[in-house]
């Protein structure tokens, strides 16, 4: 732009240093206007190569294969971790009988038991766990653990990122599909590419699969509904235009 403007000051130069002209001044007034119409081509193209090039990046198909429609596992137990909350039921004793939470580091603690490991273990085998810790005081405990509030191990927790409305970290629940991890963080922004998200699963050695947001979302499309697995990251990329 610099190199533009110092060529039409020349102009103006000589137009003003020059009433009549000559066929030289002419001629190099000729030149210059030649010039200024060559740079402003070249810029041109560069803005169109440039623009090109951005609408290719934002139509760009996912290279990650789609994601299979059916993921879930039937034998999947639910694993306690931290923040969850539990009861424990100890038959015929209801001193010992109480709802605690699990600790940042994995643990609970109750009358007569202290700092026992909880986290990524099912409530059957916690509650067999808490059976030997108690039968060092009272004779043949039988407990019932009860989860009233869940959370979840990290590995097992559905991460959404991107351009979702309210990006979020959900508990996983057996048969979870896309649409209701949709639904629970209150869908896409208005400058996401939905169509361009992919699901990056763990369980599958951090594999990465396409998924058709904006289809499912937007156009209805129960076809492109799939289910998740625990663990699964969401990624909603931001679209270019």
């Amino acid at each position: 732009m610099a190199h533009l403007t110092s060529e039409l000051i020349s102009i103006f130069i000589i137009d003003s240093r020059y009433s009549g002209g000559t066929a030289m001044l002419r001629a190099l007034k000729s030149e210059i206007r030649r010039r200024i119409y060559v740079s402003r081509s070249f810029i041109l193209r560069l803005f169109v190569a440039a623009s090109a090039g951005v609408l290719v990046a934002g139509c760009a198909t996912s290279d990650f294969p789609p994601a299979p429609a059916s993921a879930a596992s039937g034998d999947y137990n639910y694993h306690i971790g931290p923040g969850d909350n539990v009861n424990i039921v100890v038959w015929r004793n209801p001193e010992l009988s109480m709802s605690v939470p699990v600790r940042p580091d994995g643990k609970l603690a109750a009358p007569l038991i202290e700092d026992l490991p909880a986290i990524g273990k099912d409530p059957t085998t916690l509650a067999r766990d808490i059976e030997k810790a108690l039968s060092k005081f009272i004779r043949d405990p039988v407990v019932t653990v009860i989860v009233t509030q869940f959370v979840g191990p990290y590995s097992e927790q559905i991460r959404v990122v991107g351009e979702a409305a309210k990006p979020q970290v959900l508990a996983y629940k057996q048969k979870m599909t896309l649409l209701d991890v949709m639904i629970a963080v209150g869908g896409m922004t208005d400058f996401a590419d939905g169509n361009g998200a992919s699901i990056l699963r763990a369980a599958d050695g951090n594999k990465q699969y396409s998924v058709r947001i904006k289809d499912l979302v937007k156009r209805g499309d129960v076809a492109a509904n799939v289910e998740m697995k625990p663990g699964d990251v969401l990624i909603i990329p931001r679209s270019w235009f």
